[in-house]
């Protein structure tokens, strides 16, 4: 079996105090991680050695909340995060409509709320740059959807469509509709529509931008928190490209939709539980479900025990009484269990859920997951923690460039508690860092440096949101890396370097302790190495 040798570095491999010059593998896995000598000793001959040069090799990045068709078509669109006013989105919408005249759709993503005049955007403003054809623009956060008046005619909406459950249509004093979809109404009008007129061939270019992207970008295993019939279809074909294999570990989570029929619920659960059996490959498994109990802060919709700033308050997604039957179906069929809770209510719903679940169906090892926890009770971390349930967390969606609007509608006292990672770390629960991808940027390193400034990787003119919040730059690399893959069922071998373990790794230009955190935001990956070969190399080594 062949072995390859890795000398002269500066090997973080995972822990508080772990460091190595050295590592030797053999095959998929590491033989030996530690000293330059020994590990020259145990390698024999016919390897293949590598000099690093001083530089540092991190354990491969674990996104443990992404979503990969959607971040692959999102890198497609029309990027519009930084466009910060109407007449800058307006701007991007001719320059594309200009550069592919013969489009019969345009799609865009990334747009904030606090970049629209009012925060209200209206079919009118985009109507202004490109009324002949319809226009899609996905939020940054991905909870809605504004569209123009073309889009609404192709989608069929009017004053007499009615609102989904978990979900309405942005109307004016005279209930027209106005361009924006919230929640459900966006998920069943502007995207089941899109998904209708997308081809095979548009989602398996969609997979190769974000494999691409993702091993450029050091990240060698993901959690998809979304996986449909389409999506799964479209990794199956990636991975018959390659033979059967990927350049990403890829665990996905089955997306249950609150249909309001209990049945209809339970029905997507079994074919979870089905997937689950067969969709097991070392590269592509199916491990559980994920639903998502509430909205988010920035459009209103996240579900608080208190009403926001304006007066208003949102509903759950999944009542109660829908949501307990699922959650104790699932945990009985052994399938981990994700569920999307940004309020404090949410938050507070879903861990009761999951402790009634516990409660009827016995003791038994388990790992559930709660995502985002942007704003939750105090005492929730400890009670995840005596619960054994995982804080699923995403660093940059504190990025202080796109939290204004956050912070204006979450409003008072409650702001000082906003992604408090710290909370979870001291109370023992495990904390996972992910992106949300398309949500928020993927790349890894940013998505760290946020985590351990509380500073912008978007625009340095922002200053550091409350940075007595921040993590250890090593702690904020545990949890994206070593912790990211201990939340991830079945990833029990990877996420930290040491013999044994999978050889998952990403070696960079810079050096982030040696420099300062800041190196975190220029430093480049040189390469990244899954299961011993590599899948990205810069040539530089």
């Amino acid at each position: 079996m062949t072995r390859s040798l890795f000398t002269g570095g500066r090997i973080f491999t995972g822990f508080e105090d772990g460091w190595a010059e050295a590592m030797l593998i053999e095959g998929e896995e590491l033989l030996y991680v530690g000293d330059n000598d020994t590990a020259v000793r145990h390698a024999g001959p016919d390897i293949s050695a590598t000099d690093l040069a001083g530089r540092v090799v991190l354990p491969g990045f674990t996104d443990a909340h992404t979503h990969l068709v959607m971040m692959g078509d999102a890198l497609g669109r029309v990027q519009l995060t930084d466009a910060r006013s109407v007449d800058q989105i307006q701007q991007r919408l001719r320059a594309a409509r200009k550069a592919d005249p013969t489009a019969t759709r345009l799609l865009g993503t990334g747009w904030l709320f606090d970049s629209i005049d009012g925060g209200l955007p209206t079919a009118a403003m985009i109507d202004a740059a490109v009324p002949d054809i319809p226009v899609y623009l996905d939020a940054n956060d991905y909870h809605s959807c504004w569209i123009n008046t073309a889009a609404m005619a192709e989608l069929g909406i009017t004053a007499a469509t009615e609102d989904p459950l978990g979900g309405s249509i942005s109307r004016d004093q005279d209930g027209q509709p106005t361009g924006l979809l919230y929640e459900t109404a966006a998920q069943q009008h502007a995207w089941a529509y899109v998904a209708s007129v997308t081809t095979d061939s548009d989602r398996d270019q969609a997979v190769e931008r974000m494999l691409s992207a993702y091993a450029e970008a050091g990240v060698t295993g993901a959690v998809d928190m979304a996986l449909d019939e389409l999506g799964l279809a479209a990794l199956q074909r990636a991975a018959m490209r390659r033979g059967g294999r990927l350049p990403l570990r890829v665990a996905a989570h089955w997306f249950i939709e609150n249909t309001g029929d209990d049945a209809a619920n339970l029905a997507q659960v079994q074919r979870a539980a089905e997937l689950s059996i067969i969709i097991r490959s070392p590269w592509l498994r199916v491990v559980g479900i994920k639903l998502v109990l509430d909205g988010v802060i920035d459009a209103c919709t996240a579900a608080l025990s208190q009403p926001y700033s304006n007066g208003s308050s949102a509903e759950l997604i999944w009542p109660v009484e829908a949501l307990a039957p699922v959650v104790v179906a699932a945990d009985a069929a052994d399938l981990q269990i994700a569920l999307h809770a940004i309020g404090d209510r949410a938050s507070t719903v879903a861990l009761d859920a999951i402790e009634n679940a516990m409660q009827l169906n016995g003791e038994r090892e388990r790992r559930h997951r709660i995502e985002h926890l942007e704003y939750a009770a105090p005492g929730t971390a400890e009670r995840m923690a005596r619960l054994g349930v995982t804080a699923s967390m995403q660093p940059v969606h504190a990025d202080p460039a796109i939290f204004d609007n956050w912070a204006a509608m979450l409003g008072d006292e409650r702001v000082e508690r906003a992604f408090a990672w710290r909370e979870y770390v001291d109370a023992g629960a495990l904390l996972a860092f992910s992106t949300d991808a398309p949500t928020a940027p993927y790349a890894a390193l940013p998505n760290v440096y946020v985590a351990a400034t509380r500073a912008s990787a978007l625009d340095a003119s922002f200053a550091p949101r409350d940075p007595a919040a921040a993590l250890t730059l090593t702690q904020a690399l545990v949890h994206a890396t070593r912790d990211a893959a201990a939340s991830v069922v079945g990833a029990e071998n990877r996420g930290s370097l040491v013999a044994g373990n999978a050889a998952d790794f990403v070696i960079i230009n810079g050096d982030p302790f040696e420099q300062g955190v800041d190196k975190l935001l220029s430093a480049t990956v040189v390469r990244t190495v899954v299961a011993g070969e590599s899948v990205y190399d810069a040539a530089v080594l």
